[in-house]
């Protein structure tokens, strides 16, 4: 057996095995989206499907909120005098006009780039030129608020036309920033894909719907998922619209559960949400930290990929389940060969 032990910190403490880290999306094993493995999870009980069985898991009057937030081609390259070639990951649009970025080395590194200071300039593709100012936030160790000139529009007029998705070490080719998104993505904005709605199809939104499944829509823009070991989320964009908080609160008054797909959905669920459980519309940044000690108020359960040790993220699951449950999945995840990150399985964890 996996030894799984608990961190109070940052969720279960365990060892994640080179061989379960999902090197490419499923389609290059020979699977369809929908066909990864699915962990079931609900108080003691763990069970193993296949994805497109997900219905079967939920009951009528559930409410199903995904994140509509489309995903950027973010990593840019770029050069620096007496540096050499960099990787630039294009996090957040700031406010004033400003990037939060992430530098890095070219090739498959871990880690930002080490000589990264504030006044360094990276030349950028098409005359464009990002100029490091300070860390973002300010006790960030890897993320810098960056000025960027020579373009009008980063997004259409630099990552559109140079960009690629930003991938890690374990992806081991490049894939299509198709690859990257998710059937409900309409809104660009995320540096990375929100990846627990990867596996969802059109037919399996058809199956929920006549089984009395709502699904209904949040958007968060994620920014760079590459965080140290113990690193706290960073402030995100997000919208909760008023007739899906409205619909939300409705459903559960009926005795419906609210299924947030991912940690994104859940980070922006919860911004708002009443000591009641009463979700309420907003817009802007949220900076909540969800864990054990801040449990989800409004989100009875959530479907999400496996996420890497000492990752925030798990403190996050933490406060949907339980550090217990948390830790009895992972347990199983491990033992059966799960495969983690944005292209590998996937969790279905709820509530007892």
């Amino acid at each position: 057996m996996t030894e799984v032990r608990v961190a109070t910190a940052a969720g279960p403490d365990f060892v994640l095995p080179d061989r379960l880290e999902a090197s490419g999306p499923p389609e290059s094993r020979g699977q369809l989206r929908d066909t990864v493995r699915l962990l079931v999870a609900e108080g003691q009980r763990v069970e193993h499907a296949r994805f497109h069985e997900l219905p079967r898991y939920l009951r009528a009057g559930d409410v199903v909120i995904v994140n509509t937030s489309a995903t950027l081609a973010a990593a840019v390259d770029g050069t620096v005098d007496g540096v050499g070639r960099v990787v630039v990951h294009f996090s957040t649009p700031l406010d004033d006009g400003a990037w939060v970025v992430e530098v890095r080395a070219p090739g498959p590194v871990t880690g930002p780039l080490g000589a990264a200071a504030a006044g360094m300039r990276i030349r950028l593709p098409l005359g464009a030129q990002a100029t490091l100012r300070e860390p973002w936030p300010r006790t960030s160790i890897r993320l810098w608020r960056a000025e960027i000139d020579g373009v009008a529009d980063v997004p259409r007029d630099l990552l559109a036309v140079a960009g690629r998705p930003i991938t890690y070490a374990y992806v081991r080719e490049r894939w299509p920033l198709p690859y990257y998104q998710t059937i409900f993505g309409k809104d660009r904005g995320s540096a990375e894909m929100a990846s627990a709605a990867r596996p969802f199809t059109h037919a399996m939104i058809t199956e929920l719907a006549v089984s009395g499944v709502v699904v209904a829509p949040i958007l968060l823009h994620t920014s760079v998922s590459s965080a140290e070991p113990g690193e706290q989320p960073i402030p995100e964009r997000y919208e909760l619209p008023e007739w899906t908080a409205r619909l939300i609160n409705d459903r559960r008054a009926a005795g419906g559960r609210v299924i947030a797909v991912g940690t994104t959905v859940t980070r922006a669920l919860e911004t708002g949400a009443t000591k009641r459980g009463t979700a309420v519309a907003g817009a802007g940044w949220t900076d909540l930290v969800l864990s054990a000690r801040r449990p989800a108020r409004v989100v009875d359960g959530l479907i999400t990929g496996w996420h890497a040790p000492g990752a925030s993220h798990l403190m996050l699951l933490e406060s949907v389940v339980g550090t217990a449950a948390v830790r009895r999945a992972y347990e199983a995840a491990l033992e059966e060969g799960y495969l983690w990150h944005e292209f590998g399985d996937s969790a279905l964890l709820l509530r007892a």
